[in-house]
């Protein structure tokens, strides 16, 4: 395979030059250019024909976001956007996935100690590399956004039996998400869900779901009883994790050591859940890059869990899904668009 072709897109120097540096040590990947602003970069894109841009969101003359939007209607290429892992950054970021970004990176910082650069560095290399995978899948993901799709209607949803669903998403997640929940009616079982998410985003991203869903959608708090019709979403800052408590399931915030380099961890999340009764447990694994939860779906479906695992054409990235997949842990391998229908009729 010929090397990753990347075009930088930053206005400070010095992130050019680290980004540069950092890209470079990896030998499957060739920056072939850098770019200050979004007007130098539509240039340069149309000299260089990347496969990827880095885009930075706060530039002069155009902000990152108004370059997107152009970009995604004119020349759809994978964008992995750097990004400040701010509030205000958050909702610049969520924005940008909506728009059709494949990923996001927090910026690099001045002061970064060596071993934080080194991680910087695995994650800037493993998202670059994933969104040079991905272009093929953002004409369908384009496609399917545009869609206007109405919620579906449930025949006769029952919630006997302490009924529970439990999705782990992480790169294209987020869209991934918006597409199955914004479907979804508002009779469902409780959904928990652990997308990888900074900190910072998590309560927002809840928040812009909850907008789009007749399902009350919110970020897991402690102590939060599971209730139908509602989802939560483990924040960014711990794993969650579901004890049962007489005919109760509770949410519990565990701030344990990442799991699989993530935290919050669907593995944590789905393990937690092997206390419970399996048979009344379904499990959804969607777009995402590594293979995080696979093993633990593949505990949880030998002990008679139900599995729904996305398929790779729909999938942004078929890490974790893909993972679930080769270990046996999928009843079930569905396009994006027919998870929510089959989920209503499985419940039904």
């Amino acid at each position: 395979m010929d090397g990753i072709r990347v075009l930088i897109v930053d206005d400070s120097a010095l992130v050019r030059n680290v980004l540069t540096e950092l890209l470079s040590l990896d030998s499957s990947i060739e920056v072939v250019g850098t770019a200050v602003d979004p007007y130098d970069a539509r240039d340069k894109i149309k000299l260089l024909k990347p496969d990827v841009v880095t885009l930075d969101i706060e530039m002069p003359r155009m902000d990152g976001i108004t370059f997107l939007k152009n970009l995604m209607k004119l020349n759809p290429i994978p964008v992995v956007m750097i990004s400040t892992l701010t509030h205000a950054g958050a909702d610049a970021t969520l924005q940008a996935l909506e728009l059709g970004a494949v990923d996001y990176i927090g910026k690099p910082t001045a002061n970064e100690s060596d071993e934080a650069l080194k991680l910087f560095q695995r994650d800037l290399v493993d998202k670059v590399k994933a969104a040079a995978g991905s272009s093929s899948k953002l004409k369908f993901r384009r496609s399917l956004s545009n869609i206007d799709r109405p919620v579906i209607k449930p025949t006769s949803i029952t919630h006997k039996n302490n009924q529970l669903i439990a999705i782990g998403s992480s790169t294209g997640g987020t869209e991934a998400l918006h597409d199955l929940l914004s479907v979804l009616p508002g009779s469902m079982p409780p959904i928990i869900i652990t997308q990888h998410i900074p900190e910072s985003f998590s309560d927002r991203f809840a928040n812009r779901l909850n907008r789009q869903s007749e399902l009350s959608v919110s970020e897991a708090k402690e102590g939060d009883v599971l209730k139908a019709g509602h989802v939560y979403i483990a924040p960014g800052s711990h794993h969650l994790v579901i004890k049962k408590y007489g005919h109760q399931f509770i949410c519990t915030l565990d701030s344990s050591e990442p799991v699989n380099r993530h935290k919050p961890s669907v593995e944590v999340m789905f393990d937690s859940l092997s206390e419970l009764d399996a048979k009344n447990i379904t499990t959804v694994l969607l777009t995402g890059m590594g293979e995080d939860g696979a093993l633990a779906m593949k505990r949880l479906v030998d002990q008679g869990a139900y599995s729904i695992v996305q398929d790779e054409a729909t999938s942004l990235v078929w890490g974790m899904p893909g993972a679930a997949v080769r270990l046996g842990a999928a009843k079930e391998v569905l396009a994006l668009e027919k998870v929510a229908p089959r989920l209503v009729q499985y419940l039904s």
